[in-house]
């Protein structure tokens, strides 16, 4: 096997959905790590630094979403969601706290390997050139993207986004003050074409838009336009 595999971390309680999805992965040529409680993951990611997390949500010790969440607060690993809770507002929150994707229960385990290859496919692109191989150059150093070291700081301050966060402020940066709508967001966000509701978008603009304030910038530079989208305008 390959010394440049990509490594999967497997959080999983159930043996068998483990084992299946430990065999796909490895007939693709990752390798991969299992941990079956939720309490043992944080050290472990600290340690190995996994290229993706697939994140059961029902787990012995700390559940998926506050996995999520404190993943978030150091790593922007890319995390796929399973679950068998198939609420919207599960979904919706899971989202929300910094997972990439989600794939409920019961599910192929063909399906989870082709969203493996998808999010690692979207991180190659944004470490290299940027959305739809669009380069982002600051035209305010205001706000300054470095899709290389997929990090964004307003006014010096360092922002603390998600994947989704940033593949958002970057799309926006783009083209300062043209608006985009929600499914042209959803279509830019979502490269592997999932379907997602608009209340996810408008959760992704608000979590940015606080952040951006949080860091010293302005309310209005992320803006509604209603009726029409979003723009980003500074």
């Amino acid at each position: 096997m390959s010394s440049l595999a990509k490594t999967v971390l497997v959080v999983e309680d159930e043996p068998k959905i483990a084992a299946i999805l430990r065999e796909y992965l490895h007939a693709e040529g990752y390798l991969t790590l299992h941990l079956d409680n939720g309490n043992t993951v944080i050290a472990q990611v600290r340690t190995s630094m996994p290229d993706v997390i697939l994140l059961d949500l029902m787990l012995p010790g700390k559940d998926g979403l506050t996995l999520c969440r404190e993943l978030r607060a150091f790593s922007n690993v890319p995390i796929i969601i399973l679950t068998a809770r198939v609420e919207e507002i599960d979904r919706l929150l899971g989202l929300e706290l910094g997972a990439d994707d989600y794939v409920c229960k019961p599910f192929s385990a063909r399906e989870v390997v082709a969203r493996v290859k998808a999010l690692l496919r979207r991180a190659a692109t944004d470490a290299g050139t940027g959305i739809n191989g669009a380069i982002v150059t600051p035209l305010n150093p205001l706000i300054v993207l470095d899709a290389t070291r997929f990090t964004a700081s307003v006014r010096g301050v360092m922002l603390d986004l998600t994947p989704v966060e940033f593949r958002l402020l970057q799309t926006l940066a783009a083209q300062l003050g043209r608006v985009f709508s929600r499914n042209q967001l959803m279509d830019l966000l979502y490269l592997d074409h999932r379907i997602v509701s608009d209340r996810t978008v408008d959760s992704h603009v608000k979590n940015l838009r606080r952040k951006i304030m949080d860091a010293g910038g302005e309310e209005d530079w992320l803006r509604t336009i209603y009726g029409l989208g979003y723009k980003l305008d500074y």
